[in-house]
């Protein structure tokens, strides 16, 4: 979501404008229609501190058409409460979860099975703040250390690249999958249902589908039949 419509990228990530590809609501019910269960929802604007769209994501929660998973860049307790109070089945908690263990403890506590922690990987070592900041943690030691918490599971983005890149990521996924006590959601370059098919081959639990929705790379209801909960 950017300035009250919803938008996919444009290519050139937070500080391109993005294409409007519709209203909120419409969209929601256009994905439910397809029929999808969930979507994921960005508010771009936050994360560009530029704004927030709260009103709007609200409204799509109220909807009712299809369950919200929101990724608003939340950084407080109060702001994952405003969330979860609005109906959004899941929060995603970006880079203060790792940065800040103490607090997502805290968080996961009071809200368990409801927040999803966000952090993108590369070579195996998490990287933070918009892939600038890598942190000296190997992806499977932040594993073990959450997976003491109820969570209600890891969203992975890992780096991809070449087709060599691709399967070093697939084991990376099947690895992290493998050792997490809860779901693993995975982001990234996925364009064909050979991809989907690969990742649920390695137990992950869920893929974030954007661009190749939109662009039709994807049939979205081939993809919702085969793969819909």
């Amino acid at each position: 979501m950017r300035s009250g419509v919803c938008v996919r990228p444009a290519g050139g990530g937070e500080s391109e404008p993005g294409l409007a590809v519709g209203d909120g609501i419409g969209v929601a019910r256009g994905w439910a229609h397809a029929g999808f269960h969930r979507i994921h929802l960005v508010d771009v604007d936050v994360a560009a501190g530029s704004g927030c769209n709260d009103a709007l994501i609200d409204e799509i929660i109220r909807d009712g058409a299809i369950e919200v998973q929101t990724h608003c860049a939340a950084q407080s307790t109060d702001d994952i409460e405003r969330m979860i109070a609005a109906g959004a089945v899941r929060v995603v908690v970006g880079p203060r979860a790792l940065e800040d263990p103490d607090w997502l403890a805290g968080a996961a506590e009071l809200y368990p099975g409801l927040l999803v922690v966000a952090t993108d990987v590369r070579e195996r070592r998490v990287v933070t703040r918009g892939w600038v900041r890598t942190l000296p943690l190997d992806i499977l030691d932040v594993v073990e250390d959450l997976n003491g918490l109820p969570l209600g599971g890891l969203l992975l983005s890992a780096a991809t690249g070449d087709a060599a890149r691709t399967n070093s990521d697939l084991a990376l996924l099947e690895d992290v999958a493998e050792a997490c006590d809860f779901a693993v959601i995975a982001a990234g370059a996925v364009s064909t249902m050979s991809d989907l098919r690969a990742l649920e081959h390695r137990g992950v639990a869920a893929v974030l589908l954007g661009e190749a929705l939109y662009n039709g790379q994807l049939d979205a209801h081939s993809v919702a039949m085969e793969f819909g909960e």
